[in-house]
């Protein structure tokens, strides 16, 4: 009976604790928003080069009544996630295979290590003289950045897996890819979601730099025609775009996570 009841006090301060958490995830964006705020109108900043909350909420509105800002979010949405999709759906199937056979991983190591550290912006006049100035050159960038950091995370927990649950799976008389199914595929989950994560992370980044080569429509774009016209406030209101769909996207991932991965919060 008492071990019931210390459950459910030790239950209700947990909830009064995840409460608080999320009152000061709320009220902390704002009271910064107020300083802000207070700093702009009090002149302690360049209200030219930082605008302001206020300024910049004005400028907001029209650009969603009039759905302007809304077309080009939709845009970047569609390149973002084909980028995503091309990158990290073969460097997941890549990753467990070079996790699993040690030849693979030993023949391809070498270029992933001379590869990846290269920045993928330096590599865009290459990506636009075979891709061309269309939508696959700005997906391909997306691609490349996605595709690598997918691939180590994926490799890595595939690596990271005991193994006697291949082993076990192997004396059991399990196929190459009933072992990809059973055991590295879930196993490696975790690190895969990882992988998922920081790639989404990078294809916010690099959708801003893709946009910038003739492009005419998209977030990243709004940007850079804001910039050309110095008009800082259109640059804020493409900003925090990006940054509500960082937010979105990071918790689309967090949701199939809990779903691919149920035991991890267990």
């Amino acid at each position: 009976m008492n071990i019931m009841v210390d459950k459910g006090a030790e239950d209700l301060k947990n909830e009064i604790m995840l409460e608080k958490q999320n009152l000061i995830a709320v009220v902390t964006p704002l009271i910064l928003l107020l300083i802000w705020e207070f700093m702009a109108r009090r002149h302690l900043i360049d209200v030219r080069l930082f605008s302001s909350p206020s300024r910049i909420f004005k400028t907001f509105v029209p650009l969603i009544l009039s759905g302007e800002i809304i077309y080009h979010t939709l845009i970047s949405i569609k390149r973002i996630l084909l980028g995503f999709l091309v990158g990290s759906l073969p460097a997941v199937v890549l990753g467990i295979i070079m996790g699993l056979i040690p030849a693979v991983r030993a023949a391809l190591m070498p270029l992933v290590s001379v590869i990846f550290p290269i920045p993928k912006l330096a590599i865009m006049p290459l990506i636009l003289i075979v891709f061309g100035l269309g939508e696959a050159s700005k997906i391909f960038t997306i691609a490349i950045g996605v595709f690598f950091l997918v691939l180590i995370n994926t490799m890595a927990g595939v690596m990271n897996i005991e193994p006697i649950y291949i082993d076990v799976a192997k004396s059991f008389g399990a196929k190459p890819g009933q072992i990809y199914k059973t055991v590295a595929i879930p196993g490696a989950l975790p690190m895969i979601f990882a992988g998922f994560k920081l790639g989404m992370g990078t294809a916010l980044l690099l959708i801003v730099a893709a946009e910038l080569s003739a492009a005419k429509a998209g977030v990243g774009w709004m940007i850079w025609r804001a910039y050309d016209m110095f008009d800082i406030e259109r640059m804020f209101c493409a900003l925090l775009v990006l940054a509500f769909l960082g937010y979105v996207f990071s918790y689309a991932l967090e949701f199939l996570e809990k779903i691919a991965i149920p035991w991890k919060n267990r």
